[in-house]
C-alpha cells in the first residue's frame, strides 16, 4: 500500500519540476535530505536543531519556498516487525503540525528501520569518519538513504 502512495505521487508530479524533501526526525537533530528537480537522487542538505514544532516548522518551510518542494517524505521508526513503536506517536504528532502548517504539501511516511544503522555503519567503512564528524552528518545522511528508497521504489 505505501508503494501504491510512493508511485501515486510520482506519477502526479512526473511532467513538473518539483522536489521531495525527507526528513529523519530526532528529539535533538532533524536531518533534511533533498531531492534532484528529476527525482532520482536524494542528497543529504541540511541538519536542524530541534528547537520545538514552530521553529522547526519555519526553518522547513523556507527549505519548501527556496527548493520548490512538493512532498515531504518523513521517516518513521517501525519495530523489526513492522508495528510502532513509542518514538512513532512523536513523529506522527510533528506530522499533524506539520501539515496544518504547510498544507500545500503532501506530507507522507516512509520506512527508516535500519537506516541510520546502515548510513553509520557506511561513514566508517567507506569515508572513515570519527564519531564526532558522523555525529555531524549522520542524521541528514539518514534521512537522504530514507529519501532514495522512496525515489528508487
Amino acid at each position: 500500500m505505501i508503494d501504491n502512495i510512493f508511485n501515486r505521487l510520482k506519477k502526479k508530479y512526473f511532467n513538473t519540476e518539483k522536489r521531495f524533501l525527507g526528513i529523519d526526525y530526532g528529539e535533538i537533530n532533524v536531518g533534511i535530505a533533498i531531492s534532484d528537480v528529476g527525482r532520482q537522487i536524494a542528497s543529504p542538505y541540511v541538519m536542524l536543531k530541534n528547537k520545538g514544532y514552530k521553529n522547526l516548522v519555519s526553518e522547513i518551510a523556507k527549505i519548501v519556498v527556496e527548493m520548490d518542494v512538493a512532498v515531504i517524505v518523513i521517516g518513521m521508526p517501525l519495530q523489526m516487525d513492522g508495528s510502532e513503536g513509542k518514538t512513532a506517536f512523536k513523529i506522527r504528532d510533528f506530522a499533524e503540525y506539520l501539515k496544518k502548517s504547510l498544507p500545500y504539501i503532501e506530507v507522507v511516511f516512509a520506512d527508516e528501520r535500519m537506516s541510520s544503522v546502515m548510513v553509520e555503519k557506511m561513514l566508517i567503512r567507506d569515508f572513515d569518519l570519527s564519531r564526532k564528524k558522523r555525529k555531524n552528518i549522520l542524521d541528514k545522511v539518514a534521512a537522504a538513504e530514507i529519501l532514495q528508497r522512496v525515489l528508487d521504489s
